[in-house]
């Protein structure tokens, strides 16, 4: 089974058209310092390229990277080439991963330079879409410059849309006040953002969703935990796309089947 362009969903507003699972991808890239069940190794170019060609053609059109993902857009530009219009690709800014620590910034300069090093590292003029990777601390990021300078890229044409990728209520629906899209976590264990999904519907704006598997820990539990997850995410109508960052091609496969057969019902 795979999504058709029937199944892909607006991403609010924003003109963008993204299928129901989008490719996470920090297991190209970063193997420290993520909270998934069990340790694994990055996959070899070979196997990142296989995994990003069945997802195409299992109907995915979504990829979200970061560059607190280690080396997953330096990585992903080489493997895109002469594939641009076939993704909307989603990047981030304020997060930065090196020697195995993350650290922060939100300033104009720095969002800025990491907007155009992600146009270099993806080989490409433009992002579809930036989301501010938060510490947090999402109203005191949302008063800094972080925002206004994703706006002004906006206007220069180096990214389509922009939004915050937070951990708070507050914080989410003044994202969404201000900006074009928020990644909230929900699925069957956490739902306390659940508002900030309700502000999206009320406000035709975009709302893609981290976690809904809950980083994997969710398919250690239940007879077909893969199925339950997916059905709730889907079950809110403000959810445009759910991220899912597997490596794996047969869990990749049964993710979108049992998409499709639950957006099916």
């Amino acid at each position: 089974m795979a999504f058709s362009p029937s199944h892909w969903r607006p991403l609010g507003n924003t003109g963008l058209q993204v299928s129901p699972l989008g490719l996470g991808t920090v297991k190209l890239g970063r193997n420290q310092g993520v909270k998934y069940p069990s340790g694994f190794e990055l996959p070899s170019d070979r196997e990142a390229a296989d995994l990003l060609a069945l997802g195409q053609e299992l109907g995915i059109n979504l990829l979200d990277t970061a560059p607190a993902y280690g080396t997953s857009e330096t990585r992903l530009g080489p493997l895109l080439r002469g594939q641009r219009q076939q993704w909307v690709i989603c990047s981030k800014v304020g997060e930065e991963f090196a020697d195995g620590e993350s650290w922060f910034d939100f300033s104009a300069s720095h969002t800025r330079h990491s907007v155009e090093r992600s146009l270099r590292r993806l080989e490409t003029d433009y992002l579809d879409l930036v989301l501010v990777h938060s510490d947090g601390n999402d109203l005191a990021v949302l008063d800094q410059d972080v925002y206004p300078t994703l706006a002004q890229l906006k206007q220069e044409g180096l990214i389509r849309a922009f939004g915050f990728s937070g951990k708070t209520i507050e914080g989410g629906i003044r994202a969404l006040q201000q900006g074009d899209c928020a990644m909230v976590t929900y699925n069957l264990q956490e739902q306390a953002e659940v508002a900030v999904l309700d502000h999206a519907l009320s406000h035709n704006k975009g709302i893609l969703i981290k976690k809904a598997l809950a980083s994997g820990h969710l398919c250690l539990q239940g007879a077909d935990p893969v199925k339950q997850g997916l059905a709730f995410v889907f079950d809110h109508p403000a959810v445009s796309s759910a991220i899912v960052g597997t490596i794996n091609p047969e869990h990749l496969r049964h993710n979108i089947k049992v998409a499709v057969e639950v957006l099916g019902r």
